[in-house]
């Protein structure tokens, strides 16, 4: 009889394997219209201001777009590969090209009208204000 080889659950993933199968034929499995957190992002929340953080190499500022609208900020633009040349025949590719979406639901308000945004070597800085509803403030108490 032959022998039956089983894997731990844990290392097993039947999603895995499938797109690591898939991968071999036709290269990356995921579907491009899903997000696959492109930008990366980082954000930062302080007392006044949250701020956001997004690599964008190699883009120029005129290429992205940073928008705000019933409280979801998203970020989108296009990065293009300049001077393709196909018969270079690439053996690996991950930098990824084309156009990107991303959006975030703050979950709290901002000042919509004072929002700035500023691009330095290949991070986009999105700083947005509190709204003077969700500062913490003290309030001071009264000895009568």
């Amino acid at each position: 009889m032959p022998r039956i080889r089983l894997q731990p659950r844990d290392t097993f993933s039947v999603n895995r394997e499938i797109d690591s199968l898939v991968s071999q034929f036709w290269g990356d499995a995921r579907h491009r219209d899903e997000p696959d957190g492109f930008p990366k992002v980082d954000i930062v929340e302080s007392e006044s201001v949250f701020v956001l953080h997004a690599e964008l190499p190699g883009m120029s500022r005129e290429g992205i777009g940073v928008s705000l609208e019933d409280g979801v900020l998203t970020l989108s633009g296009e990065r293009k590969l300049e001077g393709e040349n196909e018969a270079l025949g690439y053996v690996h590719r991950e930098r990824r090209f084309g156009s990107f979406k991303r959006s975030f639901k703050l979950g709290k308000k901002v000042q919509a009208d004072t929002i700035s945004a500023s691009y330095k070597e290949g991070v986009l800085a999105v700083t947005l204000p509190k709204a003077e509803e969700i500062k913490p403030r003290q309030i001071e108490v009264a000895v009568s």
